[in-house]
């Protein structure tokens, strides 16, 4: 063949194989454009744990629809915890609390299925709160904490046992993590090098204004953040020598507000589930204190709640009239929250635990830690 036809030829060739790349990329975009946001909350049924999965639609009709209903293959009956659910990409994890489990959740495409099912440490019971950073699946019950490697969900790291059985919210920040026990307490958790538990435990000092049933937390890089939920500073912040800094919350304080419930917003704003003021409080921090900024209500007794990976979107769970409901609320550059959908109700009295699972490629815009 002639050089000069040889050459347009490769030429041709190479422009043909570009097209063919640029083509796959554009309909693996539009197929990840195509998947929806969906929401996903459990029944924390005590004789057969459901997750019901929601799909979030927006614009001039925004609702909430069920999609699915999935059995986990295990049992519900968790009370005073949080975070029971979670999703990290296209994967998550429920507890099973009577189950001594905990069941895998795949994305594939706009639907949920429930993967294997992954069994606890022996003597681990209970199991009320999970957390997924990294390569790694972490459970808090009331005996132990355990982390698994994920999503193989083979026991990796230590097992750390607990002399507390009120265990309610284990959160993983960059460096170290944190479990809330409602009894009154909030212990530091350490890490290995590859992110799974170290063995350590050690006890946070808490004041007097900010020790009273520790609940919800969620990290901020290394910064974490807790409700002590009748504590008059109902919300405080710690970081990693374990400096407490209490912030003043809604007034009056508990009986009448006890922000329980917490998820990191965009910026610096932290958003907590307030079940006797039926609201969303809103907190603004540093790294050294902040400032309880108001409350939105829900029409209704809120308990866990969740901010999307790309910060636009807050979905809480909350009872009312012996059901339970599934709100979203958009978010705007300022950190404040719009209604924007909520479920029907399903025969459900109340949920427990939140999770919204976004397309692929949506960007992380919370600045949150690893426990996020």
């Amino acid at each position: 063949m002639p050089l000069q036809t040889l050459t347009r030829f490769l030429v041709r060739r190479a422009c043909a194989v570009a097209a063919a790349s640029l083509l796959a990329a554009g309909l693996a975009a539009a197929h990840e454009s195509d998947r929806g946001v969906l929401v996903l909350t459990s029944t924390n049924d005590p004789g057969s744990n459901q997750v019901l999965v929601y799909r979030m639609q927006t614009g001039a009709a925004p609702a909430l629809s069920l999609v699915q209903t999935l059995p986990t293959g295990g049992r519900g009956g968790a009370g005073g915890n949080a975070g029971i659910l979670q999703m990290k990409d296209d994967l998550g994890a429920v507890a099973n609390y009577g189950s001594n489990s905990v069941s895998e959740l795949v994305r594939e495409g706009d639907f949920i299925r429930v993967g294997r099912q992954i069994r606890l440490a022996p003597g681990c019971v209970k199991p009320d709160s999970v957390a997924l950073s990294g390569r790694q699946l972490f459970v808090a019950g009331a005996t132990c904490l355990e982390s698994h490697d994920w999503p193989s969900g083979i026991l990796d790291g230590a097992v750390v046992h607990l002399s507390d059985a009120s265990a309610a919210q284990v959160a993983i920040g960059e460096t170290w993590g944190a479990v809330t026990f409602t009894s009154g307490s909030v212990q530091q958790v350490g890490l290995t090098s590859w992110g799974a538990l170290s063995g350590s435990l050690a006890p946070v000092a808490l004041p007097s204004a900010a020790n009273d049933t520790p609940l919800g937390a969620a990290f901020w890089g290394d910064i974490l953040g807790f409700t002590p939920a009748h504590s008059p500073d109902s919300f405080a912040i710690v970081d990693a020598q374990r400096k407490v800094y209490p912030i003043a919350g809604p007034t009056p304080p508990f009986p009448a507000n006890a922000p329980c419930w917490v998820a990191k917003g965009p910026g610096s704003v932290w958003y907590t589930g307030n079940s006797p003021g039926q609201a969303i409080s809103t907190f603004f921090t540093d790294g050294k204190g902040g400032v309880f900024y108001k409350s939105v209500p829900v029409p209704g007794v809120p308990t866990d709640l969740t901010v999307s990976k790309d910060g636009r979107w807050l979905a809480v769970i909350y009872s009312a009239n012996d059901n339970g409901y599934v709100a979203v609320f958009a978010i705007d550059k300022y950190g404040d929250l719009t209604p924007e959908a909520t479920s029907s109700p399903v025969g459900v009295p109340a949920f427990s635990g939140i999770a919204i699972s976004e397309p692929a490629g949506a960007r992380a815009g919370s600045d949150g830690g690893r426990g996020m």
